[in-house]
């Protein structure tokens, strides 16, 4: 991830999985997929991408998992994120803050198409 883009689409990673996360419990080819259709394939991550975040994520106490068996035919075992009272409080948080970000963005940038 070192291109511009990458950096931004990084930046905002975190909260958009908390977001993702606040909804439903998911487990991690879920958030790829989700991720992947509701930007239109923009946010199109790979494992190697999403997985360090959850554990960052689940290290800072904003996330927990846990393993639950799948239902379907194959019935394997899938861990589950959810995320925690703490991780609640800090993604208000942060959207609040990511709100005052493009605002200020958009008002330097004037009409300048975003």
């Amino acid at each position: 991830m070192s291109d511009p883009a990458s950096q931004l689409k990084k930046g905002v990673l975190e909260i958009l999985v908390l977001h993702l996360l606040s909804r439903r419990n998911l487990y991690g080819y879920q958030l790829i997929s989700e991720l992947d259709e509701r930007s239109d394939g923009y946010f199109k991550l790979k494992e190697g991408t999403l997985y360090p975040v959850l554990y960052r994520l689940e290290d800072s106490g904003l996330v927990e998992s846990y393993w639950e068996q799948d239902t379907g035919k194959r019935g394997v075992r899938r861990k589950y994120y959810r995320v925690t009272a703490a991780g609640q409080a800090w993604l208000r948080e942060m959207t609040g803050e990511l709100a005052l970000f493009y605002h200020s963005i958009y008002k330097i940038m004037g009409d300048e198409r975003l």
